[in-house]
């Protein structure tokens, strides 16, 4: 069956939306947060109390997508929110956004650490291993892009197998860090004293507990091509998220009892979940482990693959974007939109580090998130009588909560990260002149 809206077909299953919220949200964030978590906070229970906040938050908005995609059941996630509760401009901005910060950044991110672990046991310092991470960074999101283009059979199976060899990775990690790790679980009663963390402390590492929980909307990108969306929906968002969170809570849990804070510093950072497994299993099992998060990266990457060119799809549909976009190939599959995505992440490997891309996309995807939540508000207002399968529950509460702790992650970012939000406001404010400008090139 087909989405007449669109032309996309309802082929994907709610197991397979699931699967791409978990792929989303379990991503490079649970990699390189613990670390500096340990570092900048120094309190185990802290620690755990920011994993569970920030689980807390990704439920409040997935609950309101799951609103939102199960009334509005048509591929492009927040672009069709925006459009339908604050008009074109808005819904412009949107999907302008999103080509470069939320989808091909991310996925030219995730590909670079993806590359980065699978090649840590060979890795040699300098030039040369950083050419090497890029360029096979580069052939993963190839690999990768082209069994998407052969259809929905090949894209569905190559989503739900990568996603649960890692989740069976991760959730293998807490089961063996607990039971036969030989932690010590005196930690988690010690650490820095509280009065000693600064609010600044705690905004900024929310900030990065956030990001690891990024991917929450996930399923809405393809709300057009899930079978029965009112009930498939809210099931993918919910429980994907609710699965996320209690896998976050308890990696947190092993890397605390198994990594001391004082062995943490500036260089192994990054790397706390390779050290917790060789410091509880041994190096060699360190380096096995490293192979594997590569290998299991390759859901991120793929999940970053399929969702992004739903937006441009819909773009495409409403004349807001380059009519290719919307075309599809002969398996129902937006083909053009993916090869245009892909590519733009390539290029972006080449060009830039991968660690100037978050600051950078931190302010303007966390103003859209604020934009596309309230449009709940909005649209229950102005449609009441839209069919709505799935309604928020604890209206308004769960949308006040998402959008206060937003706005003052938003405000911190400012005045914090100041030349890289500016910088990121900047390039949203040039959609608006791109916009009027393409509307009188469609005239």
């Amino acid at each position: 069956m087909a989405d007449s809206a669109s032309g996309l077909q309802r082929k994907f299953g709610t197991w397979t939306a699931t699967f791409v919220v978990l792929a989303s949200m379990v991503g490079t964030g649970i990699l390189v947060s613990p670390g500096y978590m340990m570092l900048t906070l120094g309190h185990p229970l802290l620690i755990l109390g920011l994993w569970i906040v920030g689980g807390l938050m990704a439920l409040c908005g997935a609950l309101c997508v799951a609103e939102l995609a199960a009334a509005y059941p048509q591929s492009g996630g927040e672009y069709i929110y925006l459009r339908e509760a604050y008009g074109p401009l808005p819904a412009f901005l949107s999907g302008w956004t999103s080509f470069l910060l939320g989808f091909s950044a991310p996925l030219a991110v995730s590909a670079f650490v993806a590359a980065s672990y699978l090649l840590t046991p060979w890795a040699n310092d300098g030039a040369d291993a950083a050419s090497g991470t890029t360029w096979l960074a580069t052939a993963l999101i190839i690999a990768l892009t082209v069994p998407n283009l052969l259809g929905y059979r090949q894209s569905a199976w190559t989503q739900n197998l990568t996603t649960l060899i890692k989740l069976a990775l991760f959730a293998g990690l807490v089961v063996a860090g607990l039971i036969w790790g030989g932690g010590n679980f005196d930690r988690l009663g010690a650490g820095r004293p509280l009065d000693r963390v600064s609010v600044g402390d705690g905004a900024s590492q929310l900030f990065y507990v956030m990001f690891a929980y990024s991917g929450w909307n996930a399923a809405s990108y393809l709300a057009g091509e899930v079978r029965d969306p009112g009930r498939g929906l809210p099931r993918a968002l919910i429980g994907g998220t609710l699965i996320v969170t209690a896998l976050y809570v308890g990696l947190s849990v092993v890397f605390t009892v198994a990594v001391p804070f004082d062995v943490v510093d500036g260089d192994n950072a990054e790397t706390i979940p390779v050290l917790a497994v060789e410091l509880m299993f041994g190096d060699g099992m360190g380096r096995v482990f490293s192979v594997a998060v590569g290998a299991t990266f390759l859901a991120t990457v793929n999940a970053f693959v399929i969702t992004g060119p739903r937006v441009y799809h819909a773009m495409a549909h409403d004349r807001s974007f380059p009519a290719i976009a919307g075309r599809t190939n002969r398996d129902g599959v937006p083909a053009y939109g993916m090869v245009a995505q892909s590519a733009t992440a390539v290029l972006l490997l080449h060009a830039t580090s991968f660690q100037d891309l978050y600051r950078y996309a931190a302010i303007g995807l966390s103003l859209f998130a604020l934009l596309f939540i309230t449009a709940v508000f909005v649209l229950r207002r102005r449609q009441p009588s839209q069919p709505r399968p799935f309604r928020v529950p604890l209206y308004p509460w769960v949308p006040r909560v998402f959008i206060v702790i937003t706005m003052f992650m938003a405000v911190y970012a400012l005045i914090e990260w100041t030349v890289p939000s500016l910088i990121s406001v900047g390039s949203i404010l040039l959609g608006v002149p791109l916009y009027h400008l393409w509307c009188r090139w469609i005239r």
